[in-house]
């Protein structure tokens, strides 16, 4: 090999590893951003929640479809606030909402500027009992699973939320478990501005939770065969 090929060969390794180590940065930027939100939404400090979202973002929570800044912003610091902390942007002494997130699984598309995420959440709620008010239609001691699969976007150099997309699962109030209870948030069904703290939007039907159970499609192909997962219809299982 003679020295301009050698030239030419390193600078193809070398271009190879710096895209290389910035995948690594956005997979720890795009991490630390969706943990962030976890600490955040944990402590009701809504405004910062709402903070890492793209101008164009959507949030789907329940069977409603929340559209833009405006419309995340009614969800978390109109809806939430008013009703957790009546209206105060911080935790308040008795209420628990501890928002773990794990098992995260992320891909960069080609572009660079767009990623996706799949993550469990696991989360840990209550009113102490000697909390001055306790919450309406609150469970004094729950636990709640579900999934997440986001979508992310890099503007100006930083990673911001463009999709939330949590997938509730299951409920459990304590101490019955969950083999003895279902899930106590129910469906959506009016949108905004007829509800004030309404969707902007309505899925066709309401995600089915516990004690039904239902695999949230992945955003990937299988690691091993490559083949994207399909769901087997219910009546042949």
């Amino acid at each position: 090999m003679n020295q301009d090929s050698q030239i030419t060969a390193l600078q193809q390794e070398l271009a190879t590893l710096k895209r290389q180590v910035t995948a690594l940065e956005d997979i720890n930027a795009i991490r630390h951003l969706q943990y962030a939100y976890g600490y955040y939404i944990d402590k009701c400090l809504y405004d910062e929640a709402v903070d890492l979202f793209a101008d164009e973002c959507e949030t789907y929570f329940l069977n409603g479809i929340y559209k833009g800044k405006e419309g995340v912003r009614r969800l978390y610091c109109t809806w939430f606030r008013e009703h957790f902390t009546e209206g105060y942007n911080g935790p308040i002494d008795g209420f628990l909402l501890d928002h773990l997130i794990m098992q995260d699984i992320i891909h960069i598309d080609e572009d660079g500027t767009t990623a996706r995420i799949r993550a469990r959440c696991f989360m840990q709620g209550g009113v102490h009992r000697s909390a001055p008010r306790k919450v309406p239609n609150f469970p004094e001691q729950n636990l709640e699973g579900g999934i997440y699969e986001n979508i992310f976007v890099k503007e100006d150099g930083i990673w911001k939320i463009k999709v939330l997309n949590y997938n509730m699962l299951w409920q459990a109030d304590m101490p019955e478990g969950w083999a003895h209870t279902e899930a106590h948030l129910m469906p959506l069904t009016r949108t905004f501005p007829e509800d004030p703290r309404g969707p902007d939007a309505l899925l066709d039907h309401a995600p089915e939770t516990w004690p039904r159970t239902r695999v949230v499609p992945f955003h990937y192909a299988h690691p091993v065969t490559g083949k994207m997962w399909q769901p087997v219809p219910r009546e042949k299982v």
